[in-house]
């Protein structure tokens, strides 16, 4: 980083991803600003920089020393686990200031000395209490899956026998009773049952009712008159869906399918009319709403059909390093690896990725927002005029 950068950097003030420090001499009370960092998204802590009023104090030759042995020593032994930081030093109009480098944590979610989680709130740092919030900093790191978790108080008799017969039988090519063995084996086989409770996702493939555990995992739908949600005037709505996966997907197309126009695509008073958005499409872009939506985050998938366009808003924005443009290309990082492997069996899903460009074959104009600040997921598709 040169003079120059820095120098912008100062003057834009403290962020998310930059703080200031006068100086440092406090091991843990550096470990835990790291803690921040590296449970959110990284960032830059510059030493020799006045926090309130943004004046360069610049670091001695022997300050230089102390704090960047301060730095290596807090970032290994003052944090659990360690948390990579790399340290630069730029001289600003003959001041020289320490720049450390704070990487985003693969090993989420990083704390202190005293067992605290903190990240970053605004240009502070706030403790992390909720057992919600510290399950995601596992699921962002890998360490952990919504829908491998059980579910507290189920059992085997939560699960629609007929329903898992039925899977069982399209994943395996055989019956139940060929193959010998108990439903609760094959669960437990396949990682949905353990300690007698089903996991999230067995109970979201097979359950009778999940929503009596799971209330918000629900779809809620409305047709809307205009193209604005505060309008607050609907051509169609009803209570939100519930049921298992199959379930939800046959309510919601549905609900969709007859709240869209049909219009004839070729020239012919015998033609036949066709939805005026292609059937695949929906069907992509439901299928991945119920797949891929963070089951960490208690709410319900929303579809909302305005006059222009239909909205599928899925509770979740992207995981990990997922772009835009890398789904638009077939990349796929499962964030729900039950759902991804058995979904196929019982839901049009292919499950390699394919879903979100075979959607854009359909509908080219179809737009996706991965709303970061509002943690949603955004299938727009206009409609016909």
């Amino acid at each position: 980083m040169d003079a120059l950068e820095l120098l912008d950097l100062i003057q834009m003030g403290e962020s998310s991803e930059v703080q200031f420090k006068l100086r440092v001499n406090n091991a843990n009370s550096i470990g835990a600003e790291m803690v921040a960092f590296s449970n959110t998204k990284g960032g830059l802590l510059i030493i020799g920089v006045e926090d309130k009023t943004g004046e360069i104090n610049g670091l001695s030759f022997e300050e230089l020393q102390s704090t960047n042995e301060l730095l290596a020593n807090s970032a290994s032994n003052n944090v659990k686990a360690p948390i990579y930081i790399y340290t630069e030093t730029v001289k600003i109009e003959g001041q020289n200031v320490i720049v450390a480098h704070i990487a985003e944590g693969t090993s989420k979610p990083h704390m202190d000395n005293n067992g605290i989680i903190w990240v970053k709130n605004g240009s502070d740092k706030r403790k992390v209490i909720a057992k919600e919030e510290i399950a995601r900093l596992l699921q962002s790191s890998g360490n952990l899956f919504a829908d491998e978790t059980l579910v507290n108080g189920t059992t085997i008799n939560d699960i629609d026998e007929d329903c898992f017969k039925e899977f069982v039988l399209a994943k395996t090519k055989k019956s139940i009773e060929e193959l010998g063995q108990p439903i609760s084996t094959v669960l437990s086989n396949l990682g949905m049952l353990k300690d007698g409770e089903i996991s999230l996702g067995g109970l979201l493939l097979f359950g009778k009712n999940p929503q009596q555990f799971r209330p918000t995992f629900t779809v809620q739908c409305v047709s809307v008159v205009g193209n604005d949600i505060s309008t607050n005037e609907f051509r169609d709505k009803e209570e939100p869906f519930s049921g298992n996966l199959k379930e939800l997907y046959n309510k919601t197309l549905s609900f969709i399918t007859r709240n869209l126009k049909k219009v004839q695509k070729e020239n012919g008073f015998n033609s036949p009319s066709e939805l005026e958005i292609p059937l695949e499409t929906l069907e992509e872009l439901l299928v991945n709403a119920l797949i891929h939506r963070d089951y960490f985050i208690s709410s319900t998938i929303k579809v909302f059909i305005y006059d222009n366009r239909i909205e599928i808003v899925s509770p979740g924005k992207l995981p990990n390093t997922l772009t835009i443009d890398n789904i638009k290309i077939g990349t796929s990082i499962p964030r729900n690896p039950i759902l991804f492997t058995n979904a196929r069996y019982i839901l049009p899903f292919v499950g390699v990725g394919s879903g979100i460009p075979r959607a854009f074959e359909n509908s080219p104009d179809l737009e996706l927002i991965n709303d970061t600040d509002r943690e949603l997921f955004i299938s727009s598709i206009k409609r016909t005029e």
